[in-house]
């Protein structure tokens, strides 16, 4: 039987077989807190994770995944690659680092609520981060010449958390940018 979606599916098959998502870690190498965030729809897990997943259910992939097309993984990490990357434009076209996610997400994020997500993530953080670099630059009446270690800190921590969200976009599906302003805020379900 196959349903509509991997987290239904594999809620089906684990559940058909009779097992805990303890016991299905144990046979696929797959942690428990992957398990479930697969169950609940919060990630979409790599390829090779679906498959170590069919394999501890004596299953083949097509009944946890049914694919339109077998590049759609690939697809999805430029696009993802593209969102999380494309802000170092930034470091040579001003505010670039905000404008090149904005139009990628405006295009896609009606295509996917990954991208929807990822996007919102992308834009809000670099929009606080030009917010806070424009208020360390106005730092300088108040406090000439000490704002350069304020600024070069706020520019630093951008670049640091940008190069460390493009491989957790990349490797897990999941990004996290921390002092984000919600300017745009997740749709309502």
């Amino acid at each position: 039987m196959k349903q509509q979606s991997l987290k239904d599916n594999l809620l089906f098959h684990r559940k058909s077989k009779g097992y805990t998502q303890d016991e299905l870690s144990e046979r696929t190498s797959v942690g428990v807190r992957t398990i479930q965030r697969i169950e609940k729809g919060e990630v979409q897990p790599h390829l090779q994770t679906v498959k170590l997943l069919a394999v501890g259910l004596d299953i083949e992939v097509e009944d946890l995944l049914v694919l339109d097309n077998p590049k759609e993984e690939t697809i999805q990490r430029k696009w993802m690659l593209l969102l999380h990357a494309s802000p170092f434009f930034g470091l040579i076209i001003p505010f670039a680092n905000v404008l090149f996610p904005l139009f990628t997400w405006i295009s896609k994020a009606e295509d996917n609520k990954i991208y929807d997500r990822h996007g919102r993530a992308v834009i809000n953080f670099h929009s606080s981060l030009i917010l806070y670099l424009i208020i360390s630059l106005l730092l300088f009446f108040p406090f000439p010449g000490n704002n350069f270690f304020l600024t070069a800190a706020v520019f630093l921590f951008g670049i640091i958390v940008s190069i460390k969200n493009i491989f957790t976009a990349l490797g897990s599906g999941t990004c996290y940018y921390p002092l984000s302003i919600p300017f745009l805020k997740p749709k309502k379900a």
